[in-house]
């Protein structure tokens, strides 16, 4: 798919704007408990995620930068609301890249101050629009958070922070109606050259939150549009970097195991739903681009999976092993994880 050509942004030894798209998550501890977030910072790291946010509610939160920047690599994102005073800390404590609502930030002068100081530090700006925050001018003209209310609250603080001869700008324009949110980023793409955080926010729990965020990130992938992602789940944050990882590989965007397996039907004659779950869950770090398929019977085995690297096709009891279409070879029921994974190994 062919992408949006933008202004390339760094964010520590990241570039947005370029060839990979990164995952973000959001730390979800009080902001009081600085082992916790570090704990959490550590196994969101492991986990993948490429971008770190974390709130800053107060001076005493400004604490968690350092802490954290001691115990992991992966650039550190403050979350400024309501007293620009916080991103000024926030940015002399050594924050990688910054993200306020200037719906909420306060006047201009203080947007100036916070300006300049990432400037002279060289830390991006993530400009986050959200439904729930736009300006009363902009509400009273548009009646409600539309995706042209959105764009409009988006470029105006783009101009601003243009204003004060500042670029390295990030932008995000998010609601929790999906459909706002796609045709909000679509238009705001027609109109800056800055990169895309993408995310559709407050979409619930994990079951809910995925499908919502697989539709509005994946429709924007799709179309060229995004550099950086999150899905924003009411779930421990590393389901978040899981969720991710799994719209990129299904859009091919990101290297991994396409994973495939059928809704099973009354031809199954073998536990599928759960070989299904051992299988996807062996895989989840297996670094190798191939397509491993976990199929009912011959019907959705060979047949329907025969592009597959490799798979099995259950039989009755039993299953059959293939690459590429072609059986390789017979296995018990309570063997087919063994002998799949050990030849997913000699790939």
């Amino acid at each position: 798919m062919n992408r949006r050509k933008v202004h390339p942004v760094r964010v520590k030894d990241l570039i947005l704007g370029g060839e990979r798209i990164y995952i973000q998550s959001m730390l979800n501890c009080r902001a009081d408990d600085i082992e916790g977030n570090v704990r959490q910072a550590v196994e969101l790291e492991q986990a993948g995620c490429e971008i770190i946010r974390f709130s800053i509610p107060d001076m005493a939160a400004v604490r968690l930068i350092e802490a954290i920047k001691k115990e992991t690599t992966v650039p550190l994102v403050a979350d400024i609301h309501f007293d620009y005073r916080l991103a000024l800390a926030a940015a002399e404590a050594g924050i990688d890249k910054i993200r306020i609502n200037p719906g909420n930030i306060g006047d201009r002068e203080r947007i100036r101050q916070v300006v300049d100081t990432c400037r002279k530090k060289q830390i991006p700006i993530r400009i986050g629009v959200n439904a729930g925050s736009l300006e009363k001018e902009i509400l009273a003209k548009h009646g409600a958070p539309t995706p042209q209310a959105l764009v409009d609250s988006a470029i105006y603080h783009i101009r601003l922070l243009e204003q004060y001869d500042f670029s390295d700008i990030v932008v995000s324009i998010k609601s929790s109606n999906v459909t706002t949110t796609v045709q909000a980023y679509r238009m705001l793409a027609e109109e800056c050259v800055y990169p895309f955080h993408l995310g559709v926010t407050e979409t619930g729990t994990e079951y809910m939150g995925t499908i919502k965020s697989a539709i509005g990130i994946g429709s924007l992938l799709l179309d060229g549009i995004g550099d950086t992602i999150r899905v924003s789940l009411t779930a421990p944050p590393v389901h978040e970097v899981k969720a991710g990882r799994e719209i990129l590989r299904a859009l091919g965007l990101r290297k991994g195991i396409q994973f495939i397996s059928c809704p099973t039907c009354g031809r199954t004659k073998i536990d599928l739903i759960g070989l299904a779950h051992q299988v996807e869950e062996a895989l989840e770090k297996v670094d190798k681009s191939i397509t491993v398929a976990v199929m009912g019977c011959a019907v959705n085995g060979p047949g329907e999976a025969r592009e597959a690297d490799i798979g099995i096709a259950g039989g009755d009891g039993c299953a059959l092993l293939f690459k590429k279409g072609q059986a390789i070879g017979k296995v018990p029921e309570d063997q087919i994880v063994t002998a799949l994974l050990h030849e997913i190994e000699q790939m």
